[in-house]
């Protein structure tokens, strides 16, 4: 009798587990595909998350957020995030937006520049055998500009706006974007930038290759963690923000965040640069 009853509650549990797991739905922030570069000679993954309004089929068209560390284990979940916060219609800060995730960088090869000696790797704290390959943002801008950029607009609804986030050795690729490629981006998150690069040649030519290369108005974001932590760091993004601020085609923002670290920054970064380069919200317009 016992083992009869045992057998009915099995069966019963059975029934309304299966009955709970057919409505199940499974949660998705967007889709990853696989795109060749030429450029690179490589396959690159690339994280795409869309507004839940987004129709292949309709007229309206999105600018674009591209997330430089946009793994699936980097930045490209949290920052995602953010965008779909600011861009809610009770808040309405940022338009609604695409976000763009680049995987699987070899983010020492992709997002440093040529130097003729190494021997500053080791000053800096790093052993020169950490960067064994170095010096290709040359050709990753290539990518960005003559691949990714027209591959997203052949297959997604974009309006031409676009907007370029990186911290650390991708704050220093996005800072050199920003110095001598101006025009592939409107507004620039560039947070914790490894400027000490090629020993801050990059810093020391900013306001040269400014002067020469920007031709429109876009905006600048450079956001900076605790000083204590990496004094050198801090003063190198302070004299990039002297430059910077003084740029009349720059609308620019310097934003210092005492309680974050390097390691954690870039987050708060984000929401902190959506909130002071677009001040305005839904209830503020």
């Amino acid at each position: 009798m016992v083992a009869n009853r045992i057998l009915v509650f099995f069966f019963i549990f059975i029934y309304y587990s299966t009955c709970f797991a057919q409505k199940a739905t499974l949660l998705s922030i967007g889709k990853s595909e696989i795109l060749h570069s030429k450029v690179l000679s490589e396959d690159r993954t690339i994280n795409i998350y869309l507004p839940d309004n987004y129709n292949p089929n309709d007229s309206v068209r999105y600018p674009i957020v591209y997330v430089l560390d946009g793994g699936i284990d980097e930045d490209f979940f949290h920052i995602s995030g953010i965008v779909r916060f600011v861009t809610q219609p009770w808040i309405d800060r940022f338009p609604q937006s695409i976000v763009v995730g680049i995987g699987g960088n070899k983010r020492r090869r992709d997002f440093t520049f040529p130097v003729e000696n190494t021997d500053f790797i080791e000053r800096e704290g790093f052993q020169k055998a950490s960067f064994s390959s170095y010096g290709g943002s040359e050709k990753y801008i290539a990518f960005l500009k003559n691949e990714l950029i027209p591959y997203l607009t052949r297959n997604y609804r974009t309006n031409g706006k676009q907007t370029l986030i990186g911290e650390s050795l991708a704050g220093l690729f996005s800072t050199e974007i920003l110095l001598k490629h101006p025009e592939l981006f409107d507004d620039y998150i560039i947070i914790s930038p490894s400027l000490w690069w090629g020993e801050e040649v990059l810093l020391k030519n900013s306001k040269k290759l400014l002067q020469h290369n920007l031709k429109k108005n876009v905006r600048v974001y450079l956001g900076v963690p605790n000083k204590e932590e990496d004094i050198s760091m801090y003063n190198e993004a302070l004299a990039l923000s002297d430059v910077l601020r003084s740029e009349e085609k720059i609308d620019f923002v310097f934003d210092y965040m005492p309680d974050e670290l390097h390691s954690t920054v870039i987050h708060q970064a984000v929401y902190n640069a959506f909130k002071k380069l677009y001040p305005k919200t839904y209830y503020s317009k």
